[in-house]
């Protein structure tokens, strides 16, 4: 099969080369990451561009030019999503870009538990829980409580002026239900109005301490800083959540704070001082502690 009258290029042989120069630079999903650049020019899932390479498909000059240029970006070590604009989460694919948080593949181990605790909520007799993503970035957790919960209802902050257009996108796409609401401002004192009604807390704030520098160049050139720096100790965020998070939740409402790998015995002593009860940590998928969860 051809996709241009023109064709000078072979398609498998272009992504091969832009897998190799993209591993010889340190980048991990070098082989997925060309696919799906080039399906990004060509119109084509990764497995639609999988199935052309066998075909042994040739491409035309623009195509091809079309393609390097995107291939010298992801070099220079820029995001894949940004590229793209798009980052999938679960059922998602979100709009992202400068400005805005890209949600990792681990977060949705997070937002599973939240999901779980709305669960539990209906479970106990709430006919329509609140849930409330504190510091939502791109709306990941929030959209994914929302999409997958449509009973319940979804609040959710974002501080940033960058990231908030992103946000604000993913909610028009996503929030047509109705249960979703979105705010700017700082979680600090957001949604007084809920304060006692919420029956689940869930939250990925900023936790790298100020003096660390995040080994991924993706992160360190591209995340904005205001979601990756927690202030001395990486706890200053945490610290906030936990206080807003018992304003807001009901007794007996669930909170649940994503941490870096490092920092789940800090983050549990950080809640059992703050009074909270069943002080869980857990490990994600990838058997490295993720998160903690606690009662109110």
């Amino acid at each position: 099969m051809k996709l241009s009258s023109e064709p000078i290029v072979f398609l498998g042989d272009l992504v091969r080369h832009a897998a190799e120069r993209f591993d010889s630079v340190g980048i991990d999903s070098a082989l997925p990451d060309a696919e799906l650049l080039a399906g990004h020019v060509l119109g084509l899932s990764r497995g639609g561009v999988q199935a052309q390479i066998l075909m042994g498909t040739e491409i035309s000059e623009a195509q091809a030019e079309a393609i390097s240029t995107l291939y010298g970006r992801r070099l220079a070590r820029e995001p894949l999503q940004h590229i793209t604009g798009v980052a999938y989460f679960r059922q998602l694919a979100l709009e992202v870009g400068k400005g805005v948080f890209i949600p990792r593949p681990e977060t949705e181990f997070v937002a599973q538990l939240a999901i779980d605790a709305i669960h539990r909520a209906f479970a106990a007799g709430t006919s329509s829980p609140i849930a409330v993503d504190l510091g939502t970035g791109s709306g990941a957790i929030a959209l994914a409580m929302a999409t997958e919960n449509p009973a319940a209802q979804i609040f959710a902050v974002e501080k940033s002026p960058d990231a908030y257009p992103f946000t604000q996108a993913n909610f028009d796409k996503y929030a047509q239900q109705g249960n979703a609401t979105l705010i700017q401002g700082d979680l600090a004192d957001a949604f007084e109005e809920l304060n006692g009604t919420v029956s689940v807390v869930a939250s990925n704030p900023p936790y790298i301490p100020l003096a660390m520098i995040p080994r991924d160049e993706e992160v360190r050139l591209h995340d904005p800083d205001l979601a990756l720096y927690g202030g001395e100790d990486g706890m200053s965020v945490i610290h906030l959540v936990s206080a807003t998070a018992k304003r807001l939740l009901v007794d007996g409402g669930e909170l649940i704070i994503e941490h870096a790998d490092s920092q789940s015995e800090q983050v549990c002593q950080l809640l059992l001082a703050d009074g909270w009860r069943e002080v869980r940590a857990h490990r994600d998928l990838t058997d490295r502690d993720r998160a903690v969860t606690a009662i109110k």
